[in-house]
């Protein structure tokens, strides 16, 4: 979450005045994340989470997201709501931006994720994942190989002003992956961006999943190596292979993963890993200085691809060990 794009007061009054909850008495600017423009509004009815979508996210894109949440929740999956209005929609228009009410979600998020709460997200993404097969519509995931590749033309010039070699570390990977990349992976509804951030947690119990709007349709197993990615690292960069074990078992117990996707597994994480490089080299690059937001470090996601190259099987996560 963040904000870009700032909103009168008499521009949010009139936005929340097209919904039945009561008057607006107080909002403020969230700068966690980096995609979107949030607000924590307070009305006479409670406290809700208002969006507005930034150039990144598409507007033909917004059906997808916010009928997936409400899928979800239909399904027991515990995730905001979007809020209609009183004329029926969940999407409206203020400050120019397509924008969108949510349901308030009760919990925190884990700064330093331990092993219960990396169990607690095994178990909730593999639901997640047996939650949208049935889901109808499809979104193809914008930030995979092709994806990658056209990051990187944008940020190819002055890559090296960010890490010195990373142009060429980027270049070599890339080839890497194009002649390796799996197709043949169990294909369903994916969050993409599960990081500990997007997870709530009332004590050790996660509360809810948030933030679906990089949800597309990808193999669950790439799904799942982001997560190794965002949870299972710890502050010094080294890999935590019992948080690892922990969370992989408890997916595993929920929706058993193939044999290819296991073999497959350090492939992707290497994939997930260079995704979130690229996406963080290109916002450090390009973010707004006048913008509320907290640019996040690429450097720590070349040190987790480094890792991750020196991976030979799954095993090395800490499965199959005991």
């Amino acid at each position: 979450m963040a904000v870009y794009t700032d909103v009168s007061d008499e521009e949010l009054e009139a936005f929340i005045a097209s919904y039945d909850i009561g008057a607006l008495t107080s909002f403020k600017g969230i700068a966690e994340g980096v995609e979107n423009t949030n607000y924590l509004v307070h009305t006479g009815a409670g406290p809700y989470i208002l969006t507005l979508y930034e150039k990144r996210v598409r507007s033909n894109d917004l059906p997808y997201f916010l009928s997936l949440m409400e899928h979800l929740a239909a399904a027991g999956i515990t995730c905001p709501l979007p809020v209609r209005g009183r004329d029926g929609s969940v999407l409206r228009e203020l400050a120019g931006r397509p924008a969108a009410l949510i349901s308030f979600l009760e919990g925190v998020w884990i700064r330093r994720p331990g092993i219960a709460h990396c169990t607690e997200l095994g178990t909730a993404l593999a639901k997640f994942h047996r939650a949208g097969f049935d889901f109808p519509m499809r979104r193809d995931n914008d930030l995979s190989l092709p994806g990658w590749r056209a990051l990187f033309d944008d940020v190819r010039d002055q890559a090296d002003t960010v890490i010195p070699g990373l142009r060429d570390e980027i270049a070599g990977e890339l080839d890497f992956l194009g002649s390796h990349w799996r197709n043949d992976l169990p294909v369903s509804v994916i969050h993409a961006d599960l990081f500990p951030d997007n997870v709530f947690f009332l004590g050790d119990k996660l509360s809810g999943l948030i933030d679906f709007y990089f949800a597309c349709n990808d193999m669950l197993a790439y799904d799942l190596a982001v997560c190794l990615n965002a949870w299972c690292f710890e502050p010094d960069a080294s890999f935590n292979v019992t948080k690892a074990r922990a969370m992989l078992q408890a997916y595993g117990d929920e929706r058993p993963l193939t044999d290819a996707e296991l073999d497959a597994l350090p492939l992707l994480a290497r994939g997930a890993a260079l995704r979130f490089l690229l996406t963080r080299t290109y916002d450090f690059l390009n973010t707004d200085a006048n913008a509320l937001v907290k640019t996040k470090d690429p450097r720590e996601y070349l040190r987790k691809l480094r890792f991750h190259r020196l991976v030979r099987s799954y095993r090395d996560y800490g499965l199959g060990s005991t």
